[in-house]
């Protein structure tokens, strides 16, 4: 089974009246339990955007907190779900009802282990022409 995780950034919700919202909120709510159901549903939810933020950079191996959001940032993440499935054809059907529930685009990615993430040998053995 496969990993994947989709997202949104608030930039791409939609405009709706408050019963628009209300049920956009029941479609969700159904979705994710049809996901539970289904067995594919690890994590899901949304970020709160009133409550603090802050940015981590490392600097000489430490940590440096600055209070948030940071400046330079274009678009804020706004919600996701984790699901582990079979393909990624059942990765698109499952983002596909996220994206018609909420009424605003998703993003949908594959998540790496850590046996998958490039070492700088294995990037440069993949660049390597091989010979015939």
């Amino acid at each position: 089974m496969t990993q994947y995780l989709i997202y949104f950034n608030d930039e791409w919700v939609t405009e709706t009246t408050d019963e628009g919202w209300q049920q956009r909120s029941r479609d969700v709510r159904a979705i994710v339990a049809e996901m539970k159901g289904a067995g594919v549903l690890l994590f899901t939810g949304g970020l709160d955007n009133d409550a603090s933020v802050f940015h981590v950079v490392p600097r000489d191996g430490v940590a440096v907190l600055t209070d948030g959001p940071y400046v330079e940032t274009k678009e804020v993440f706004g919600g996701l779900a984790v699901i582990e499935v079979p393909d990624e054809a059942q990765a698109r059907y499952w983002a596909g009802r996220v994206a018609v529930a909420c009424d605003w685009p998703q993003e949908t990615r594959i998540f790496r282990t850590p046996a998958q993430v490039p070492t700088p040998d294995a990037d440069r053995a993949a660049a390597t022409p091989k010979e015939a």
